[in-house]
């Protein structure tokens, strides 16, 4: 069996190196990422499973507006697509672990939000969050393509 990665291509900020800039908003992650699974279909000649894509781009999307809106922002970002699935690593700058809202305050009433972290744990087979050691956190998920 041969497996096909499509390596990390954007440099963080902090980072010296020619390439492109990092992408930090959820429509540049999700740009990537439809890059970086259509380049896998095209060299494997199979095609792409669009339902798979869609939830491979909302756990995308909901890990980098999570960063965004939770973590400091996004400080790095990696696409790795291989065998079966895709690896999506999102860096932020906050050591909280991400958690599940409860959907009512204390006095019962409905909570906005909340909604992409429950997401992003039933799309994906495998999910890690790491500290890393400047600070911060790297969450890793792998979204399977089919």
């Amino acid at each position: 069996m041969r497996e096909y990665m499509t390596e990390q291509v954007f440099d963080s900020p902090g980072r010296r190196g020619a390439g492109p800039p990092l992408p930090s908003r959820p429509a540049e992650v999700r740009e990537a990422v439809t890059r970086a699974v259509s380049e896998r279909c095209r060299a494997t000649h199979t095609a792409c499973d669009t339902d798979a894509l869609a939830d491979v781009l909302l756990v995308a999307s909901e890990l980098t507006t999570n960063a965004i809106l939770h973590g400091g922002g996004v400080t790095d970002f990696r696409v790795d697509v291989s065998g079966p699935g895709v690896r999506l690593s999102v860096s932020d700058r906050s050591d909280e672990l991400p958690v599940v809202v409860e959907r009512t305050d204390q006095r019962g009433r409905s909570r906005p939000g909340g909604h992409g972290w429950p997401i992003v744990c039933r799309l994906s087979r495998d999910i890690r969050v790491s500290d890393l050691p400047a600070g911060g956190k790297c969450i890793t998920a792998v979204v399977p393509l089919a």
